[in-house]
């Protein structure tokens, strides 16, 4: 075979470190934007950041007094007046001298969004110092408080301890006595009886419930120790939560009403009284914390129409440091500064362009479900990503990388952005009805029902149905399951 050289053109896109960074910060999250920015930070020195949440701290002197004012890093570098009584179109780097076709402009410079005015806190609101938070006391340290009390015994105090040890979060014993006293040491001479001691004393502490083997046991302890509980429903309560568990669970009521010899009217006061007691109490000290999530843009009602605004909150304000611009200008830099220098421009550029993007495509899904701020859920209608981005000229891809963990604030609550886009259900008239605004319908006519007579998905097609919605019974299903609603049979009631 003859060898050959050969010349051909051809097209392909290239994806340069700029846009790679573009692509990467559009599809993270606020909570990963602020850790990346963070990295960049302590990567590149040329980059600085105005909103350091550390400016309103208190700060030590080297004598230990209370600093009373800060200087801001910018401060530390050149006149920071000078930089604020600037005009709109000067740079950081023009203060000190650094004139190149390369000199980030204002809006690179200090990214502020000049538009939106920034208001300090007033005085009567809560600095910016962190505060000291109380000490969560766990399951194991309440109950032994309580055996300090009740015990002086050093013996009876370490076995007490031991099935204290042996609780789970939800405060059962999930390990048998037996299997408990197996692997304690012959030396010791523990009885089983003493086992069963500790155990009974461990059932009295509070919560009521705890050291109980299994959820009838749990019930059964918090019902003996509810205040002014009749005898009769007392007793009633208990044969049901430790015979017939699984009947009452299921709402089996006739044929609970067979077994205990029982009227509708006694049967639905041992009812309320089981629904006072909690089958996991050491939940409550499990000191599991709260997430919240932080809105990515805001909607406000504005005069006839919906108001869209990004959360100022969550932007990052950056700018290029002016001394080291000022170091390259002079020559005194090397060429990894220079690289530097042109990486902090691209980050502040694609910085801008993300929350450009982000309110963009946020302005067109509020223009789009104007219906459902105005009426909430069941006024959606079916969008998809692909309208979103025919309307705003961009690829569908990156309408997907903006609506994935972003957060929008309405009046109807807090929902992600790809909450908006949906599929569709056919109508008899030809249209088309949003599965949001289906789920939201199946969700108002099961809180409306007879909970006698609960709906069946059945009826609830049906329902549907007569509103014009061609919808099966296992769609209906598929939406009440994702509605995290249980069945019929699970939501019927005395």
């Amino acid at each position: 075979m003859k060898q050959s050289l050969q010349l051909r053109t051809s097209q392909h896109l290239a994806l340069t470190p700029q846009l790679q960074q573009s692509i990467r910060l559009l599809q993270l999250s606020t909570l990963e934007l602020h850790q990346e920015l963070e990295q960049i930070l302590s990567d590149n020195p040329l980059l600085e950041r105005l909103d350091d949440p550390l400016d309103h701290s208190v700060r030590l002197l080297a004598d230990g007094a209370i600093s009373a004012s800060h200087t801001e890093t910018a401060g530390e570098i050149g006149p920071a007046d000078a930089q604020a009584d600037a005009p709109a179109g000067a740079t950081a780097d023009a203060d000190t001298g650094f004139d190149t076709p390369d000199a980030p402009s204002a809006a690179e410079s200090d990214w502020s969004f000049d538009d939106v005015a920034r208001t300090n806190k007033a005085p009567e609101d809560d600095d910016g110092r962190a505060q000291l938070g109380a000490h969560e006391c766990t399951l194991r340290e309440h109950l032994l408080e309580q055996s300090h009390v009740s015990l002086r015994e050093q013996r009876d105090r370490a076995l007490l301890e031991l099935l204290i040890d042996a609780l789970d979060d939800n405060g059962y014993l999930e390990e048998s006595l037996e299997a408990i006293h197996a692997r304690l040491p012959p030396e010791l001479d523990i009885e089983p009886e003493d086992l069963s001691f500790a155990l009974a004393l461990l059932q009295s502490f509070d919560p009521a419930g705890v050291g109980a083997r299994t959820p009838s046991e749990c019930l059964a302890l918090q019902i003996r120790r509810l205040p002014k509980a009749p005898f009769v429903t007392r007793r009633l309560a208990l044969a049901i939560v430790e015979q017939h568990l699984t009947l009452f669970a299921q709402r089996d009521f006739s044929k609970l009403r067979k077994l205990l010899d029982c009227d509708d009217e006694d049967l639905r006061e041992a009812q309320v009284l089981i629904k006072q007691c909690n089958p996991h109490p050491g939940a409550a000290f499990s000191g599991g914390s709260s997430d919240y999530v932080v809105p990515d843009v805001i909607v406000r009602p504005w005069k006839n129409g919906w108001q869209v605004t990004l959360n100022h909150d969550v932007m990052p304000r950056l700018r290029v440091n002016a001394l080291y611009a000022s170091m390259l200008k002079q020559g005194k830099g090397d060429g990894s500064m220079t690289s530097q220098l042109q990486e902090a421009k691209w980050l502040v550029k694609n910085m801008r362009q993300r929350f450009d993007t982000i309110l963009r495509v946020a302005q067109a899904i509020v223009e789009r479900q104007r219906n459902f701020f105005s009426h909430g859920a069941v006024a959606m209608r079916p969008l998809v990503l692909r309208e979103i981005a025919d309307t705003l000229d961009l690829h569908e891809s990156t309408i997907s990388r903006v609506t994935t963990q972003k957060y929008m604030l309405t009046p109807h609550g807090m929902f992600e952005l790809k909450y908006f886009f949906g599929s569709h259900v056919a109508t008899e008239t030809g249209g088309e009805a949003s599965s949001t605004a289906i789920r939201a319908l199946i969700k108002q006519l099961i809180g409306a029902e007879n909970q006698k007579t609960p709906l069946s998905d059945s009826k609830i097609a049906d329902m549907l149905g007569e509103q014009g919605m061609v919808i099966a019974r296992r769609t209906v299903a598929k939406y009440r399951e994702a509605l995290k609603i249980p069945p019929v049979n699970l939501r019927k009631s005395l």
